[in-house]
């Protein structure tokens, strides 16, 4: 029976999806119609390595530092009974006898009778409370001078429990200027009031929002760079955006943080002393976003070329990405190409590369714009760990970028040669030998010379 060309044209184009919609690049899927020469010099398989990844689990840390503020909970009254009574050392070291023949006296009478009837027993229990006093002020010198220092060494944990200890300090001064009776009251509450956070609202203390680094710096990065309130949460529409650097890429502060949090993961503290002072949750990276992407960006590819979509300038889009466009003429080429399977690939995947590398560099100013926020860029805590997330994205952008350049490079090095000189030899077997035009010259040269 024989086919007509509409016929054979369906077949063709049947057998082209059927290969595109196969796994990542198979070179041997097209057997022998593959050119070699093509694979090798596109860099070899795909642009870098892709692959799927979930979420990690949100892991939190810091269960043993429950109370950042430990030095609050000592208690004057039990150092003074410890010390009178002999538990502790101190007092009990210098005048163990009189403290013990003193003690029934001291349970029974007033300090004014006692005074009165025993000047010198009362001056005894005087020196001793002032003794009990100074031990109890230097252990608590001591205590916050390793707080101090804890802060240095555990970065984050304490030191978000020192920044809110600070600033209800300032606010309780500013309504009670008694000295003692302020930092009875500010130990009192730890951390339970927060911090000041992204702005100005509280955050990180009992009943209100954590902190969140990522998620909230990158909120405020999007919000400042198209002009609005750092807290705001509405989208943002085409017609608004007015092609504008970031609202083009994500619509919603909601959405540049759910990229970021897949990207990057999060790092959430609070300070409250009853919280978990530090929550965090790993990310994925680029590269499983790259292989969304692909798998997007060649689907639509794939409907341009076997014609069940039209190539109208959506459907361009779909399947492009901003900084690496497809045409009319790359589709077209495409379809007349004998390699398709492996071109087609090949450029779904350096689409989506492109695509996921934009968002990451947009992610990287809108976090940059975010620690310019007053109150991050005022937290030198805030500051460090959104340097640290940036130097993570940049690591992995750079990590991209080294992973495709030495692709490409290992793929143009030994099999190019290989296939250069195959086709040398090939060449070289076609050749034919150019005859001797003068018929005999090597006998003419033997043979004597004779005289006419």
């Amino acid at each position: 029976m024989k086919l007509s060309p509409w016929a054979i044209g369906l077949a063709c184009s049947l057998v082209s999806a059927a290969a595109l919609s196969a796994g990542p690049i198979n070179a041997s899927s097209s057997g022998s119609v593959i050119g070699d020469d093509v694979l090798y010099s596109i860099g070899g398989g795909n642009a870098v390595t892709m692959g799927s990844a979930g979420n990690m689990d949100s892991i939190s840390v810091g269960g043993g530092w429950s109370n950042n503020l430990v030095c609050g909970n000592m208690n004057l009254s039990n150092t003074l009974e410890n010390q009178l009574n002999g538990a502790t050392s101190g007092f009990q070291n210098i005048m163990t006898s009189v403290v013990s023949n003193a003690t029934g006296a001291v349970a029974s009478l007033p300090a004014l009778i006692l005074q009165r009837s025993n000047p010198a027993l009362y001056n005894l229990i005087t020196n001793g409370i002032l003794q009990a006093r100074l031990d109890f002020d230097r252990s608590k010198g001591t205590c916050r001078a390793i707080a101090d220092k804890m802060a240095d060494v555990a970065g984050n944990q304490m030191g978000w429990g020192k920044i809110a200890e600070g600033q209800a300090m300032s606010q309780t001064l500013a309504a009670n200027t008694d000295a003692v009776s302020a930092i009875e009251q500010v130990e009192k509450k730890g951390g339970d009031d927060g911090v000041t956070w992204v702005g100005g609202d509280r955050a990180g203390g009992s009943g209100q929002k954590p902190i969140r680094i990522v998620g909230d710096v990158t909120k405020a990065g999007y919000n400042l760079l198209n002009k609005r309130a750092a807290g705001d949460t509405s989208s943002i529409s085409k017609d608004s955006c007015n092609n504008g650097l970031i609202c083009n890429v994500w619509s919603s502060p909601q959405e540049a943080t759910t990229f970021a949090n897949r990207v990057l993961g999060e790092q959430q503290q609070q300070t409250c002393d009853s919280c978990p002072k530090t929550v965090t949750a790993a990310g994925v990276g680029l590269t499983p976003l790259i292989q969304e992407a692909y798998d997007t960006k060649l689907k639509a590819l794939q409907e341009l070329l076997t014609g069940s979509k039209a190539m109208s300038v959506e459907n361009l889009q779909a399947a492009s990405s901003n900084s690496l466009p497809i045409t009319r003429g790359v589709v077209s080429a495409l379809k007349d190409e004998r390699d398709q399977d492996v071109l087609a690939r090949r450029l779904a995947s350096e689409v989506a590369l492109s695509d996921v590398l934009e968002k990451a560099l947009a992610l990287q100013r809108t976090m940059m714009a975010g620690s310019k926020e007053p109150n991050v860029a005022a937290n030198d805590l805030a500051v460090q760990a959104v340097s640290q997330q940036s130097s993570a994205l940049q690591q992995e952008i750079g990590n991209l970028k080294i992973e495709l350049d030495m692709r490409q490079q290992l793929a143009q090095n030994s099999p190019m040669k290989i296939i250069e000189r195959s086709k040398a030899r090939a060449e070289n077997s076609r050749g034919v030998l150019q005859g001797n035009p003068e018929t005999g010259r090597l006998n003419q040269l033997q043979s004597p010379k004779t005289n006419q």
